[in-house]
């Protein structure tokens, strides 16, 4: 998850005066505007609680008035801070960090607290509607929406909610996971965009965790229709004789056989990116980028209208840089990273989520059943075959379809690094 402070804004205070404010963006969009003097008190408090040798260092206050310079100084000084505080592990997952930020953000986008219908969609197009706070953070909607479907507290953990755009033909282009520090109905209603929407899906990415969430009849339906709808989107690869297999399992309402040999298709469990640009193997070639099964996968569209495909292993990065733009994907790589290393400690993603009001567990009143998805259409008799690349994939460069095809374009201050594999061996994964 990205924190930049890109731009500042001369506004009117209270009184009249006007004072500098920073503007905080989440994976490129805006989450919430603070003062120097916010920001200062949020580094006081975690001092206050941690000590002084585990906070980074803060910006320090200037008796006169700053200079143009000097603010864009501090600008730079602030966004190196969050940055600092977001990537470590104790301090960014602090309550008084995710609560700072929840607490601007809702006053950022004015919003007042008061009970409301959120919509949140599943896989198959479902509508479950929640009744819950503007103030109410994503661990709470996520509590909602599977208390509503009367989905184990053990198995929430392994779902998440996504802030997602639909697109034309009823698919979905994500846009990013949504995190604790962020309130899921003001994150979607300040975009101002019918198109943008929240989804369930399951947020983990080794397959073998499919057992555990198919030992309840609801977890077994959401991985039912999540499955049904990422093979109609052409999200997994199956042939004519696979789809007949899976259409007769759908007949026979095999639910787990289904997903059984769903699992032995290409790109199971991956999640496909909007098509973008690249500049390997030959520039301005279009792709389409996957992310599952520890890897990305690159499906590129040559000049000469053939597909080839390559890929790069999670566990062989060492870094990688991306853009704004490309920020979910960086989400993604970070947490197949976690994942493993989770598993390499012997840990497990099984949450319980014990969040409690007045000392009980908060229930919906009234459960809403998983439909299951229609049977399967004809398969797509258009699909191109796809060699592979015959080149060793290094390095690629990428950027959306809807930027300048000049790399010149991005400047040095676009990219964001992620160096969770440096220094790792692949003997310790």
């Amino acid at each position: 998850m990205h924190f930049s402070i890109p731009e500042t804004e001369t506004r009117a205070g209270d009184g009249g005066a006007a004072y500098v404010a920073y503007n905080i963006h989440v994976n490129g969009v805006l989450h919430c505007r603070v003062r120097y003097s916010q920001l200062l008190g949020l580094h006081e408090q975690l001092r206050k609680e941690y000590g002084a040798n585990v906070v980074p260092a803060f910006p320090p206050k200037k008796i006169f008035t700053l200079t143009p310079a000097e603010v864009e100084q501090r600008r730079e000084q602030l966004e190196k801070y969050m940055q600092a505080v977001r990537q470590d592990p104790t301090l960014g997952g602090s309550e008084t960090f995710n609560s700072f930020l929840r607490k601007a953000q809702q006053e950022t986008q004015q919003i007042p607290t008061e009970e409301v219908v959120l919509e949140v969609l599943l896989s198959n197009g479902q509508k479950v509607k929640v009744t819950i706070l503007t103030s109410d953070q994503t661990e709470d909607v996520l509590e909602a929406v599977a208390s509503k479907l009367d989905l184990p507290d053990d198995l929430v953990g392994y779902f998440s909610l996504f802030l997602v755009r639909e697109t034309k033909d009823g698919a979905f282009s994500f846009v990013r996971k949504l995190q604790e520090f962020e309130l899921p109905y003001v994150s979607v209603t300040s975009l101002h965009n019918p198109e943008f929407r929240i989804i369930l899906r399951k947020s983990y990415w080794d397959s073998s965790y499919d057992d555990d969430v198919m030992e309840h009849r609801v977890g077994l339906n959401l991985l039912y229709a999540q499955t049904v709808s990422d093979i109609e989107h052409g999200w997994i690869l199956v042939n004519k004789e696979q789809h007949r297999q899976l259409k007769s399992l759908q007949e026979k309402v095999s639910k787990k056989e289904f997903i059984r040999l769903a699992q032995t298709l290409k790109y199971y469990g991956y999640l496909k990116f909007d098509p973008c640009v690249t500049d390997f193997p030959e520039k301005g070639c279009h792709v389409v980028v996957s992310a599952g099964n520890n890897e990305l996968n690159f499906q590129v569209r040559l000049p000469n209208e053939q597909i080839k495909e390559g890929s790069f292993k999670v566990t062989r990065m060492r870094c990688w840089r991306v853009t704004s733009s490309a920020i979910m994907l960086s989400i993604c790589l970070q947490s197949m990273v976690d994942e493993l290393m989770v598993k390499k400690s012997g840990g497990s993603i099984r949450k319980m989520f014990r969040r409690r009001v007045n000392g009980a567990l908060r229930r919906s009143d009234s459960q809403q059943a998983v439909k299951s998805p229609p049977l399967l259409d004809s398969p797509d008799a258009s699909r191109e075959p796809m060699a592979k690349l015959s080149s060793k994939l290094t390095s690629v460069s990428l950027r959306g379809i809807s930027h300048s095809s000049s790399a010149n374009d991005v400047g040095a201050n676009d990219f964001h690094g992620n160096y969770a594999f440096e220094g790792i061996g692949d003997e310790d994964l």
